[in-house]
This record gives structure tokens, sequence and C-alpha cells, in this order.
């Protein structure tokens, strides 16, 4: 008999990626994953290191969670989420956000309308109406849909991306900014978005690439092995997902990231005298820094309309 603890995870027969059978143990736990809740997926959570049994699949090399918490579970728990720490740094986010909107404008002939998958508090969403985009988006945390609705004015879908009702064929570009690596079915949102895309429209992808050199020299103590993150991809395992799902690969870049110095320090315990208390917080708060780690894949696709 099934207990209902059990009842909330879900043994992955094949790769979600690629459909294949062949797969190998590649990890072995290190959280109780029946401890599992909001608290411990949230965008700011700190708790490197700690990873779900990993499965690789040996036919398109990708890496992911095995077991699973089912998608309506995991999805309770994103509806959950309070982060304010996010919001905390919403500066050095929409610098991240800047270049790839940069990038966008390079690659597009005019701004057109942008739907932003897991979109948080708006911070993308907003940067991008300010460039002249009509935007839309959707975000499960219910917390961080009102925050983008009282502090940038922007009423965002909420719910899970895969399973809300969307418009067919309308969308110039799709966003998923640290989102794919989140949910158990990543090939089911793939179709998602290519259907809500017009024709010839772009999705823009950022993940972690557990092949990267920081990945590797990190070892297990890498930041991106984290209870919130359910797959991991490679080069590889990400141009299957887009050529199964009706895309070609554009271009792929290294992802960077800004944050405060406050916030960097605050990551590890050896440094929290620095920020003890809210006068040396205050200051530490002022210091912008870039890290170029090259750690998180930036993808562009185009949607291919011969299907």
């Amino acid at each position: 008999m099934t207990s209902q603890g059990e009842e909330k995870f879900l043994r992955m027969p094949d790769c979600p990626v690629c459909g294949s059978t062949s797969l190998t143990d590649y990890k072995q736990r290190t959280f109780d994953y029946h401890t599992l809740n909001q608290e411990h997926i949230k965008i700011t959570d700190s708790d490197y290191g700690k990873t779900w049994d990993l499965s690789r699949c040996s036919s398109c090399t990708h890496i992911f969670a095995n077991p699973s918490p089912k998608p309506d579970f995991i999805q309770s728990l994103y509806g959950q989420i309070e982060d304010p720490v996010y919001e905390e740094e919403a500066r050095g986010r929409e610098k991240n956000f800047q270049r790839i909107l940069a990038f966008l404008d390079k690659i597009l002939p005019q701004q057109g309308t942008l739907y932003d998958v897991g979109a948080a508090t708006g911070i993308l969403m907003n940067a991008a109406r300010q460039r002249g985009w009509q935007v839309d988006g959707i975000e499960p945390s219910l917390w961080a849909v009102g925050v983008a609705e009282k502090k940038y004015g922007l009423k965002l879908r909420a719910g899970d991306f895969q399973s809300t009702p969307g418009p067919q064929h309308g969308y110039s570009v799709v966003s998923m900014v640290d989102f794919i690596e989140h949910i158990p079915e990543p090939q089911k949102a793939m179709h998602k978005a290519y259907q809500i895309l017009a024709p010839e429209g772009i999705v823009c992808l950022v993940t972690p690439n557990i092949k990267s050199l920081a990945a590797r020299f990190s070892g297990r103590r890498w930041w991106h092995f984290r209870p919130a993150h359910l797959n991991y991809f490679s080069k590889t395992s990400l141009h299957t997902l887009l050529d199964r799902t009706g895309f070609s690969i554009l271009k792929i870049r290294r992802y960077s990231w800004t944050f405060s110095a406050h916030y960097l320090l605050s990551r590890h315990p050896i440094f929290q005298f620095l920020i003890k208390n809210k006068h040396l917080a205050s200051f530490w708060k002022r210091f912008p820094i870039k890290l170029v780690l090259g750690d998180s894949l930036e993808v562009y696709a185009r949607k291919q309309c011969q299907r």
C-alpha cells in the first residue's frame, strides 16, 4: 500500500527530455525529499549541495531527479512561496535581464509581445515594458503576483504554465529564465511555449549547465545543486529538448549574474559577521558585483513552422 507521502513523488521510468528508458544512477540524494516544503524551493534558498537522487539518460545525457515530485505537488509548493530577499536584489536582477532584452532587440525586427514564464515579481516584464514591449506572464507564487501588481502595476497570471490556458500563436518571445530546471516535465513546457508563440517566434531559456567548468570544479558544493532543481541540462540535452519540441537554436551564450555584495556575503555562514547589523548590511547593499561564472546557459531558439 502506498503511503500518503509517497503519493507526492513519482519514479521516472524514462527520460523527461528524450523519452529513453536507458537510465543509469548518477548521484545519491543528499537530503530527505519527503520533508520538501516551500522554504526549500524559494529563489534565494541557499541549501547548496543538496540534491535529489539523480538519474542520467544514456541517450541524451540529461540528468534529472528520480524520483521526482509530481507536478501538482511541486506547483502547490511554489504557490505558497514568499521570498522578500528576491525583490531586494531587483536592481541587480534587472541588469541581468537587460542583457537578454538587448540581445532580443538585435535578432528581432521590432519589439512585440513577450510572455515571461516563472515571472517571479515581474522584474523582467517591467524592464521589457520600459523598452517598448507588450508584456504578459505567469507565476505560481501568489505572493510574487501581488508584489508585481503593487510595485510595477503588472497583472500576472497566477498558476502553472503547463496547465493554464493561454492564447495560441500570439507571442513574439517566450522567456524562461531559471524556470526549466524547476519542473518535472520540461518537454511539456516547451510544447506549450511552441503553441503560444507566433510563427518564427523566439524562446529564450536560461538554465544551469552541469557540464560547465564551474560545476566540475565545485563538485558536490556547486551552488546549482539544490532542492529546487529537478533537471540539470547540458548543451547536448538542451539541443535534444529544443529539437524535439520544434525549435532551432540561434545562439547559446554564457549567462552572467549581478548581485549586491550583501547578497553574496549572506550566502555563506562564514561571512555573517560582515552583515550582522543593519548599518553593515546597508553598506554592503550599495555595491553591485557581476559574476561571470559561465555555469548557466543563455539560449535563444526559433520556432520552426514545419511540424
